[in-house]
């Protein structure tokens, strides 16, 4: 018999403790082993018993929870979910815990908790059985922590039922032109596999869009860490950007993003429509209209993540003509996108996460 997922919840609240464990210990794969009101307490327990994943809040007494965070991570690494609530200050402190080598984030709500045990109890079951399984190795190795999933709303839309399937006479003649973009995919793990990649691009490199699975608020927190890590200019897209050298998009969180074209030149549309595999913002909405928009002129790249999102918008670019990449499952926090995309056969390359920088900047030059 498969041994259960053992959780520690660590929170100053004690309602949100009894709720959380009411709510994971509902299924049976997940044992609630222990909780605890503040990081202090929490360590005590852990010493006797170490949890498979931790669920921290990031403000509490005595100790905050990034400072925790950075203990764990230091003694012995173990997946982290941040339990954040949905706020700028939350937002931000959570992309600090992401930095410091969480695996996820999941929101707590914004009122009523017997709505959030009712109406969302697959978003913290499905980030603790991923984070789980997250491989931390990748990161420990590159020196970045390990990174985030976004909630996952409960019902699942294919790509085919919000977007139609491309018509190939539409891309099969599509002039290659100079303007050239990239379009990213990624989910748990992203955060800091992104942070490895970017930091690495230099302002001439071609322009980037970019799905990370994440909340709304925490994108553009995100962005703003990004931009000022980067040489390159990283923002929360909003409608009408132009996809242009030395800018990296990123798809706001709650809401998709497609690109669109204008001459020779690319902007991208942020739209409201049904999650898409789960996901708002989706890679397969992404990834579908730069194979319509862009087809040959484009570079696709799948990252790490749960699930299957993206793997056919990228068969979709591969189909165009564009170039597509998927990272290696050693240097994946969880090898689920880039191996569905591979399965589909949509993927030209399959890579570590230490040279897309690179193969970026070349693909700019070509």
């Amino acid at each position: 018999m498969k041994a259960k997922i053992k959780v520690m919840l660590v929170d100053d609240s004690a309602v949100v403790r009894q709720v959380l464990t009411a709510l994971l210990t509902k299924d049976g794969s997940i044992e609630v082993i222990a909780s605890a009101p503040d990081p202090i307490f929490a360590m005590d327990k852990m010493n006797s018993n170490w949890p498979d994943v931790v669920v921290l809040d990031v403000e509490m007494p005595r100790m905050d929870g990034i400072t925790f965070l950075k203990q764990i991570m230091s003694v012995r690494p173990t997946p982290v979910i941040i339990c954040s609530t949905l706020t700028e200050k939350g937002a931000a402190t959570s992309v600090q815990a992401l930095a410091a080598g969480a695996v996820a984030i999941v929101t707590k709500p914004k009122a009523g908790l017997k709505n959030f045990l009712e109406m969302d109890a697959g978003d913290i079951v499905q980030a603790v059985k991923a984070a789980a399984g997250a491989n931390l190795r990748p990161f420990r190795n590159l020196n970045v922590a390990s990174a985030n999933t976004a909630s996952i709303p409960p019902a699942k839309i294919k790509i085919d039922e919000v977007m139609p399937a491309l018509n190939a006479s539409l891309t099969s003649a599509m002039a290659v032109t100079t303007d050239k973009l990239v379009a990213i995919g990624t989910s748990t793990g992203g955060t800091q596999a992104l942070e490895a990649v970017l930091k690495k691009l230099s302002r001439t490199a071609p322009g980037i869009v970019i799905v990370q699975h994440m909340p709304e608020k925490f994108t553009e927190a995100f962005a703003d860490r990004l931009n000022k890590i980067c040489e390159m200019e990283v923002l929360e897209a909003k409608n009408g950007d132009r996809v242009i050298p030395g800018r990296a998009l990123v798809a706001p969180g709650g809401r998709h993003m497609q690109v669109k074209r204008s001459g020779a030149q690319y902007h991208v549309e942020i739209i409201d429509a049904p999650p898409v595999n789960r996901h708002r913002p989706s890679v397969d909405v992404l990834f579908r209209s730069v194979a319509k928009c862009a087809g040959k002129n484009a570079l696709g790249i799948i990252m790490t993540g749960m699930g299957d999102d993206g793997a056919l918008g990228m068969r979709d670019m591969h189909d165009a003509g564009a170039e597509t990449i998927a990272q290696d499952e050693k240097t994946c926090v969880v090898y689920g996108m880039p191996k569905e995309a591979v399965k589909l056969g949509a993927v030209d390359k399959i890579v570590p996460l230490d040279i897309i920088a690179s193969l970026i900047e070349t693909y700019g030059k070509k």
